[in-house]
Formats: C-alpha cells, sequence, structure tokens
C-alpha cells in the first residue's frame, strides 16, 4: 500500500490508525507529564476539551509533534464567538517555544474583543491541518483521507509590547518562509501601530494523525474496484521577481532551496 511521504514519516510517531470498520471509543492512556523540575515535560496534559470523542488511539499529545505539525504550516484556522455566534477565520500564523502569534489587523473585531480592559483575552480555538493523502476504499463509506492536525484551545490576548510585536512578526514571516525576517526591512513604527498581533499559550493543545491505507470491509475485499491512497504534499514553483525588482538582485538561497 503506498502511503504519502508526510503520513509515513509521521507513522513512526504515532500507532498507526485502526481501520475506520473496527473504531472503538476506549480511551488511550495519558502520555506521563512527570519530569524533574526546571525541565519541559515531553506531553501537553490532556484534557476534558482536548480528548476527542472518535478515532482516539489517533491522537497524541506529544509535544515534539506538535511542534512538528505546527511547524510545517503557516496558514491556521482560528475560531471564537462574536455577537453569540461561531465565527472561522483563516490567517497567518507563527510559532515561538510555546506560544502561537495570529496576525491580523487593528480594525479587527476578533482582535479588538482580544484586547478589552474589563476581561482581557478571548476565548479561542486554533486548528492546523496537512493532508498526506487521499484514501480510497472500496466502498464510499470507508474512503478517508491521512493527515496530521492539532487542535489548541486557549485564551488569546493581544500583543502589546514593541519587542514581543517585532519579536512576533519576524516569527510570522519566517513561518512561511525561513530566513525571510532577517532578508527584509523591518517595520517601522508606523507599521507596527495598523498591526494587530494575538498571543496563544500552547498548554491545552493535542494532535491526530492518520497514516495507514483503507478499511475495507471483508466482505468487500473482492469488489472489483481500485484501493490505496493517493498522496498528497506542497511543492513551490520557480520563483518570479517583481516586474520593478532592480537588476542584478539574485534569488536568496532559502527559495532556491525549496
Amino acid at each position: 500500500m503506498a502511503v504519502s511521504p508526510g503520513a509515513a514519516a509521521m507513522s513512526a510517531a504515532i500507532p498507526s490508525a485502526t481501520p475506520d470498520a473496527s473504531v472503538t471509543d476506549s480511551t488511550s492512556a495519558t502520555p506521563s507529564t512527570a519530569v524533574t523540575p526546571g525541565t519541559t515535560p515531553t506531553a501537553y496534559e490532556r484534557t476534558g476539551r482536548s480528548t476527542p470523542t472518535r478515532y482516539r488511539d489517533r491522537t497524541s499529545y506529544d509535544r515534539e509533534l506538535v511542534h512538528s505539525i505546527l511547524d510545517a504550516g503557516y496558514v491556521c484556522h482560528l475560531g471564537f464567538l462574536r455577537d453569540g455566534a461561531p465565527v472561522v477565520l483563516p490567517t497567518l500564523y507563527g510559532r515561538v517555544g510555546e506560544r502561537l502569534y495570529v496576525h491580523g489587523s487593528t480594525g479587527s473585531r476578533p482582535l479588538r474583543s482580544a484586547s478589552g480592559a474589563e476581561e482581557p483575552g478571548m476565548p479561542v480555538c486554533l486548528t492546523v491541518t496537512h493532508v498526506d493523502g487521499l484514501v480510497l476504499a472500496r466502498s464510499a463509506f470507508h474512503h478517508s483521507l491521512n493527515y496530521r492536525s492539532v487542535v489548541v484551545h486557549g485564551t488569546a490576548r493581544r500583543v502589546t509590547d514593541e519587542e514581543e510585536m517585532r519579536t512576533a512578526l519576524s516569527a510570522l514571516v519566517d513561518q512561511a518562509v525561513p530566513g525571510r525576517s532577517a532578508d527584509s526591512r523591518p517595520p517601522t513604527a508606523k507599521e507596527l501601530a495598523a498591526t494587530a498581533v494575538l498571543r496563544v499559550d500552547l498548554s491545552e493543545v493535542s494532535a491526530k494523525v492518520r497514516a495507514a491505507g483503507p478499511g475495507d470491509d471483508e466482505e468487500d475485499l473482492a469488489l472489483p474496484h481500485w484501493s490505496g491512497v493517493v498522496p498528497v504534499s506542497t511543492s513551490y514553483g520557480t520563483p518570479v521577481p517583481a516586474d520593478d525588482l532592480a537588476p542584478g538582485i539574485p534569488v536568496p538561497g532559502y527559495l532556491t532551496a525549496r
């Protein structure tokens, strides 16, 4: 069975999922968070909100796995309540240690809500997902995806400290294009004033991974339908220079490396 490269790599970090046809509701063992004082736990603590109701065997609280999934992307979906109704917005993010920084505008309503004076902060749910393969089964019911995902629950707070703002904005740029922040003009005071950044601590967080082939029912194995995995991966094209780029400026090495 062909499995996408990304999915195969993750299978070493988390046990392969059981076929879709044999899902159980049993809770996987809680990762141990007992550590020597002064060290960072190897796993996030499991909570009620970070425990899924389905496919719990695909869930992991391993800190290294969570970081690897977050570091592989740069677009997240940020969910929150606005006027009592749910809203989900796609936006850029950057990770610095155990914090995620989310980009926005000073005119954004959710960002204004996250900087209230009486009750600072805004409850949010942030998700990041990578699709590694299309899983085609013999039956339509058992079609699935191979994927890596992270769900973060927490409180988003507006970043107001100038030094932290600069750190956050550099992280946002480097999250999408590593090395770019050092190869561009830093923001001016006016640009900083026009930009808003939210901070979300990585505390209540979980990862979920599927890296397996189809889970066809035994009675369907003889059906004359192709079954397997179509790998999915992200690729980058040749950089296209701006029309007004000065002659002689080469493509940076951090781009040609892609």
